[in-house]
């Protein structure tokens, strides 16, 4: 089974393009009216909301909302727990993944004019900010890295994670990981009911400023509807890869790239971009011979028929302006000399440059952040990174002198707009209020 071919020169092109990566992710009905009920009895009821949205969707059954929180005991014991081996590489990833974001960490700034006014800007972090960890089908131990680790760098005050538990049951792994992450506070709780206890709070679970993290639809679509009450990171759409080689990447390496993504999920995309029909080729013998040796084969093969695709192109600068139309969450250029092209690259969440440069290793240990954003919105949005855990507020001394001008012309503008107390307001300050612009 190999993706569908397309080539830049053909006719229709364009068209086919748009129609094979076109994702627009219908608003469900039934998914909304769900959700919101859901978010409705949280807010209404609290705890004993959460207590029956998790008996219901999760199998898990507590008397007490308050047993739904892990034990800092028990995340030392899972920390404990796991191999040797699994300890050491969250823990060498951990530290990746915070020295990274230690660089990003914005300052505080200030400066002062000629009439002595003071002007700048304050960066302060979060007081407490919510991490969803995806749970049942798979565990994701790289995602609490991932989210907690620059909520950390940046001084959040508090940490919240919450993970569901089906049937009660939980991976070392994952608590591991957040004892390594310095996590405050778990909940064994998932699904929209944890949005929404993380939103609104409840009598066992504190309220939150942000909330982070992947999740499924009715995850996303609660993070969409507590929006403005709280922050949220994105709205992550199915995984994303492009890859532009030149043709000198062992064809085999390439295949098993395109594959890390389509074995997410069905809807994940895989493309690849080259100038050279010999090597796609190659790169489809690959595909078919690679293939049936997957674990998760059904799910690669059915993501690659639907979204997959290899693309003839021209040459490299046309594959590139065609990932720049893409926008790719993740941007493989697999080329000899990959620093040549990255300057014309705009648009893509993560670039990973070179052959050996797997996407991989930007999932788990590189240290730049995994959580990145798809569906396009690499041309106007960012990875998660300590900035979206810190906030801005700006900062204005107005001294004595200073006011003198800015008051003139804060009230020529403000009369113009015809708001008499915005002008007024300057004026009073004015040494010589008949100068102003109306009477004070």
């Amino acid at each position: 089974m190999s993706p569908r071919r397309l080539d830049s020169r053909a006719p229709g092109f364009d068209a086919a393009l748009r129609q094979l990566t076109a994702w627009e992710e219908e608003l469900d009905a039934g998914v909304e009216a769900a959700v919101a009920e859901i978010i409705a009895g949280v807010r209404r009821r609290g705890d004993a909301a959460v207590l029956e949205y998790t008996a219901r969707f999760d199998g898990h059954r507590v008397a007490d909302a308050r047993e739904l929180e892990v034990a800092g005991d028990r995340l030392d014991a899972a920390l404990s727990a796991i191999a040797p081996a699994q300890r050491d590489a969250l823990e060498r990833a951990a530290e990746r993944v915070r020295d990274y974001h230690e660089r990003q960490r914005q300052q505080s700034w200030d400066y002062r004019d000629e009439q002595g006014n003071r002007l700048g800007q304050q960066i302060t972090p979060l007081e407490r900010a919510g991490i969803y960890v995806p749970g049942g089908k798979a565990s994701y131990p790289s995602s609490v890295l991932m989210n907690a680790l620059p909520a950390r760098v940046a001084g959040v005050d508090e940490i919240v994670m919450v993970v569901p538990a089906p049937k009660g049951e939980l991976n070392d792994m994952v608590l591991a990981a957040a004892r390594i992450a310095g996590v405050d506070r778990v909940f064994t709780i998932g699904g929209a009911q944890a949005v929404a206890a993380l939103a609104h709070g409840t009598e066992a679970v504190p309220a939150v400023d942000k909330i982070v993290g992947p999740g499924n639809i009715y995850v996303a679509t609660a993070k969409r509807q507590v929006f403005g009450r709280v922050g949220i990171d994105m709205i992550a759409g199915p995984s994303e890869i492009l890859v532009i080689c030149d043709g000198s990447t062992d064809p085999d390496w390439v295949a098993m790239d395109l594959f890390s993504q389509a074995e997410h999920d069905e809807n994940a995309q895989s493309i690849l971009l080259c100038p050279d029909p010999d090597y796609l080729e190659a790169v489809a013998e690959s595909i078919e011979r690679l293939l049936p040796t997957m674990e998760r084969a059904e799910i690669i093969r059915a993501s690659l028929a639907a979204r997959g695709a290899l693309v003839l192109t021209r040459d490299l600068e046309e594959a590139v302006a065609i990932s720049n139309r893409l926008a790719p969450e993740h941007l493989e250029l697999s080329v000899a000399e990959p620093e040549q092209l990255l300057p014309r690259v705009r648009h893509a969440g993560a670039i990973f440059m070179g052959p050996y440069t797997t996407e991989t290793l930007g999932d788990y240990c590189a240290g730049p952040n995994h959580v990145l954003p798809t569906a396009r919105t690499a041309r106007f949005s960012s990875p998660l990174g300590v900035y979206d855990f810190q906030k801005r507020s700006s900062l204005i001394y107005c001294s004595e002198q200073g006011v003198q001008e800015l008051g003139r012309v804060a009230s020529v503008l403000a009369r113009g707009e015809q708001l008499t107390a915005h002008a007024r307001s300057a004026e009073m300050r004015l040494r010589d209020a008949s100068d102003s612009g109306g009477a004070v």
